[in-house]
């Protein structure tokens, strides 16, 4: 396969791309609640010539080839509860947002299809197109795993790509994750402070919880500070403290929850028992009572260094020297300042059960305006990068099974 001529052909299906993304832009949903998402992707790999299959509560896969082993492209499809507040002609008003990408990844995708399908008698194998719902709820691969997504045929190795905002290099330039870790284990919890509700006047009628989870939150930033190793990356967030309706009672229970991320299983479990114990002692020791439940998470995400090596080098070949370069090689550019992803991805179930890889994808530099990052209200991203992410999506397949069969 003659890579300019294919990265030609994606530039040729640019505009149809555009406005697959627009659509999906325009038209946000949220966890597995991807009805009107399911339709149009469906119809779109329909057009093309495919037969996609439900898989999970909301997932679709289909395939392009004639047997032989099987290379994996996944894209994720949902979007954030963010009401989006950006200056695009297209933006959405439903008070959901594709404040991450998803709708990038999911365009790229679809417009790979459309490569692979057109050289499918070409094709040393078999590639499987993953799409995917509930990433941001690290609930989707899950799902789609335990529905068969790896088997029917059995998955060989997976690639995903991430576009990034607001990166400081030219838009459309490509990272290739280096073998091992490169995405953090991330899990969501609650801690429900249990304690005595009373007039505000009379305090010691009570038990306070609000003041019970003061004393908890602040402790519980004590680990990071006194319990951890220097080398031990990790990271613990109270996002959210709900409490009380009314300035002259102290209310009988207070909930919070946040996430932890953690880049070593070891360190994931620590805080997990960490937490819990700090919890439930304080609570008692002001005479409440504190319950703490850890509700979804995933795992760390893996990359194959066999694989990193062949993707560097087919990613270049497309794209050209200067475009494409492993994480390695970012490290040396940045001066050695580490560049490790702080946000988690759910991708990372399917690294622990097949060669997996992620790249990350520039779309948009903050000096062309592009300033926001991931998961603000005013993201935008650069359309530029979406018909060379597709050839990027669909090389990689064709050269990997090229090598592989």
């Amino acid at each position: 396969m003659d890579a300019q001529l294919l990265l030609e052909e994606a530039k040729k299906n640019e505009a149809d791309i555009v406005s697959i993304r627009r659509h999906l832009h325009e038209n946000p949903e949220t966890g597995f609640d991807l009805n009107c998402t399911l339709d149009y992707v469906k119809s779109e790999l329909e057009k093309i010539g495919l037969k996609p299959e439900k898989c999970g509560k909301s997932g679709l896969i289909a395939t392009v080839g004639k047997g032989g082993r099987v290379f994996m492209l996944r894209a994720d499809m949902d979007a954030l509860p963010i009401r989006e507040e950006s200056d695009v002609e297209f933006a959405s008003s439903n008070g959901k947002m594709h404040a991450c990408g998803h709708d990038m990844h999911t365009s790229m995708l679809l417009g790979a299809a459309r490569l692979l399908k057109a050289h499918e008698d070409e094709l040393c194998g078999t590639v499987k197109l993953d799409f995917q719902p509930a990433e941001e709820i690290f609930e989707g691969a899950h799902d789609m795993i335990t529905s068969g997504l790896l088997d029917n045929p059995k998955v060989d190795a997976a690639l995903m790509i991430h576009v990034s905002a607001a990166m400081p290099m030219p838009a459309g330039n490509v990272i290739v994750c280096s073998g091992g870790v490169s995405a953090p284990a991330a899990d969501c919890f609650t801690i429900k402070v249990q304690g005595k509700g009373c007039h505000g006047s009379m305090p010691d009628k009570g038990i306070d919880p609000i003041s019970i989870a003061a004393h908890i939150i602040t402790a519980l930033h004590e680990i990071h500070a006194r319990e951890l190793n220097l080398s031990d990356e990790a990271v613990l967030t109270i996002g959210s403290i709900n409490g009380g309706i009314a300035d002259n009672v102290i209310p009988d229970s207070v909930e919070m929850s946040g996430t932890i991320r953690t880049y070593n299983e070891d360190t994931r479990q620590f805080l997990k028992d960490r937490m819990t114990e700090i919890s439930e002692s304080i609570a008692k020791a002001f005479r409440g009572e504190a319950e703490v439940a850890f509700v979804r998470g995933c795992p760390t995400l893996v990359n194959d260094s066999e694989l990193s090596e062949c993707v560097t080098r087919y990613t270049t070949e497309l794209l050209g020297a200067g475009k494409a370069f492993n994480a390695e090689q970012l490290l040396a550019m940045s001066g050695g300042k580490p560049s490790k992803a702080g946000g988690s991805e759910d991708f990372a179930y399917v690294s622990h059960e097949v060669p997996s890889i992620m790249l990350a994808l520039a779309a948009g530099e903050p000096a062309k305006g592009y300033s926001y990052p991931q998961h603000h209200p005013k993201v935008k991203f650069d359309e530029g990068v979406l018909a060379a992410g597709s050839a990027v999506y669909a090389f990689n397949a064709i050269k990997w099974l090229e090598e592989h069969r």
